[in-house]
């Protein structure tokens, strides 16, 4: 035990001392001229190296194009060729660090590195590298060669890192997203309850209770039995990526379409007009519902076709990814407050291991979970975990498991050039705590609180775990996962409420279920007499 707390605080502590590579923007041009000029994207570290952040303050440099030699030492160079110019050679078997310290060694004012294939460059320890003052930038090979053909061997470059806006647009974009998916299924969930209740009690005692397909947790084995397959199958993902993936995207194409008809078909039924019908077969068809399927199996179909499609399908992916939130908290449904302790916490331990401690095991030190929710060749998106990843062609299309809402951020010209990158937030940030809010509202239906306090406080305590969320990545400048924040804020607000109004007791216990045949039998209200609940019992 001493041993892994030492290494996790070992961990803590590489992480601080690591720092993130950033996308800048390499201008080539002929002794500077800013009328014929290209850009390209670079990556560079902006800890170890400051750029200007605008081309006209950008220092202009002579470069020398060296990318038949990987320059890992001084041979093949001759004395005074890099002196005060910039450099570019091939990436290889040397380090980057060696690389830079014979380039600064020989002269050279800045060293670019040109890569032929997608690799992952690792964040740069800052002790290592305080002897090198020059700066150190990687580029694609593919785009060396097309500026050499443009320019020829005349080429004059710039390295300029436009600033990155401290708060982007798209996290606030993402926290209403989040908030509004978990208060509308929590509300849902609640509004399902009152609804069967309802039709129970007005179909009195000998009447049939009404059929329901939710489905529920009320077993803590079932719990721990449903976490573990969780983990065994997000880890077949990560090592059978290539092949599963295509199983995932089948599934939600299908999952999508049905809770997006679930969703519409809801309040379409508000709707009074249209109700035009037509049977066959003994089974009555409303053509407004078939009308609305097609649509929903369209919707899905065309996010199947163009799921590689980042300047717009991420509109469609959100759209059936909040169907899906939804639809699962109406439909699975936790029978007590000891059932989603138990569900959280193991939740809660899931992804702070897969996210924290799985770069122990793993080849360059890469979060399982973070691999396989972005896809092993996912470039951009993965910059606030510690490593860049670095596609050969700018733009190459892979396939992404549907997991996660995405938003594009709103970053200066420099990401146009390297590529969309998105804000992320996976499904289980919203459906996990989104299960205790539905619970809360449940509980407040169950003991006719008019005021919902549960369902709200539930809800406000989520909407500020999801803001503390995001306060604590944009400091440290690294993804976090999640539910480290969102299930303490949650469950503690939960048990605070129930204790304050002295209902833990029914809290804990919610809805008691028969074995046999999983009958969900409400709770009574403290105080409320036997004569006016028919059809009810404790």
């Amino acid at each position: 035990m001493a041993r892994l707390v030492t290494e996790m605080i070992a961990f803590a502590v590489y992480l601080c001392v690591q720092v993130n590579c950033q996308e800048a923007i390499l201008h080539v041009s002929i002794n500077g001229s800013t009328d014929n000029g290209q850009e390209y994207c670079i990556w560079y570290n902006p800890a170890l190296n400051t750029l200007s952040e605008s081309l006209g303050k950008a220092e202009l440099y002579q470069l020398v194009n060296m990318t038949s030699i990987e320059l890992c030492n001084d041979s093949g160079v001759l004395p005074g060729e890099l002196k005060g110019k910039a450099v570019v050679v091939m990436r290889g078997t040397c380090t980057f660090l060696a690389k830079a310290r014979v380039a600064q060694e020989l002269g050279a004012r800045a060293l670019i590195i040109a890569s032929k294939e997608s690799v992952f460059i690792p964040s740069m320890n800052v002790s290592q590298h305080e002897n090198i003052t020059i700066p150190v930038a990687l580029m694609r090979y593919k785009d060396m060669l097309e500026a050499q053909q443009i320019f020829g061997d005349s080429m004059s470059v710039q390295l300029y890192a436009p600033p990155v806006p401290f708060l982007d647009l798209s996290i606030v974009v993402m926290l209403f997203i989040s908030v509004f998916t978990v208060t509308m299924g929590g509300y849902w969930s609640g509004a399902e309850e009152r609804k069967k209740m309802s039709s129970e009690l007005n179909a009195g005692p000998a009447g049939k209770r009404a059929e329901s397909g939710d489905v529920s947790l009320y077993s803590p084995v079932k719990v721990v039995i449903f976490v573990v397959l969780m983990c065994v199958v997000l880890v077949l993902l990560y090592f059978f990526y290539k092949w599963l993936v295509y199983v995932i995207i089948s599934i939600f194409c299908v999952a999508s379409a049905m809770a997006l008809y679930s969703c519409l078909d809801a309040l379409m039924q508000m709707i009074p007009y249209g109700k035009c019908s037509f049977s066959c077969k003994n089974t009555t068809f409303e053509v407004r519902s078939l009308f609305l399927a097609a649509f929903c199996i369209t919707v899905a179909v065309i996010w199947g076709v163009y799921r590689n499609d980042d300047r717009w399908i991420w509109i469609l992916q959100d759209l059936l990814g909040i169907a899906f939130c939804l639809n699962f908290l109406k439909t699975i449904t936790v029978s007590n407050f000891k059932i989603c302790v138990i569900l959280l916490s193991l939740l809660l331990v899931y992804d702070v291991f897969f996210v924290f401690i799985t770069p122990f095991f793993t080849k360059n030190g890469e979060s399982i979970m973070v691999q396989v929710a972005l896809g092993p060749e996912a470039a951009g998106e993965k910059s606030g975990g510690g490593a860049v990843g670095v596609p050969a062609e700018s733009t190459g299309a892979h396939e992404k498991l549907p997991v996660v809402m995405r938003v594009p951020r709103l970053f200066p010209s420099a990401a146009s050039l390297c590529g969309m990158q998105f804000s992320i937030l996976g499904y289980g940030d919203i459906i996990v705590p989104g299960l205790l809010v539905a619970y809360c509202h449940r509980f407040d239906v169950w003991t006719n609180n008019s005021r919902k306090i549960y369902f709200a406080s539930c809800t406000v305590a989520y909407c500020v775990g999801m803001i503390f969320t995001f306060v604590v990545m944009i400091l440290s400048k690294m993804g976090q996962p999640a539910l480290l924040y969102l299930v303490p804020f949650t469950l503690v607000t939960s048990a605070v409420v129930a204790l304050v109004r002295k209902q833990m007791k029914q809290f804990w216990a919610g809805t008691t279920y028969e074995v046999l045949d999983s009958t969900r039998e409400p709770l009574l209200q403290d105080g409320e007499p036997e004569h006016t609940t028919v059809g009810r019992r404790c």
